[in-house]
């Protein structure tokens, strides 16, 4: 699901995705080049479902933490945002 946060006064675009029965949410904006990764609006994982991958480029990262594991993100992860589930409904946590 995409989203948009705003962080430093700027307005970003955001994902939400579901791993493993858990929601983890990321700025839409691969490491290697600032550009949205979804293949397809709101389609982020590769065709088996166990890796993001950026549409661009081919930056593979996991979806539980956003770590790089192969590609031209040359190790930098996305840039997590921290998510509550509470009653089927997801809020993204303050950044204070």
């Amino acid at each position: 699901m995409r989203f948009t946060v705003e962080r430093s006064g700027e307005v970003q675009p955001a994902f939400l995705v579901r791993y493993r029965g858990r929601i983890y949410a990321f700025l839409n904006r691969c490491a290697h080049i600032s550009v949205e990764l979804d293949w397809i609006e709101g389609e982020f994982f590769d065709l088996t479902g166990l890796y993001l991958v950026c549409s661009t480029h081919g930056a593979t990262y996991l979806p539980d933490s956003g770590a790089c594991l192969h590609g031209p993100c040359g190790g930098r992860g996305l840039v997590a945002l921290a998510v509550e589930e509470i009653a089927g409904s997801v809020y993204l946590v303050s950044e204070q």
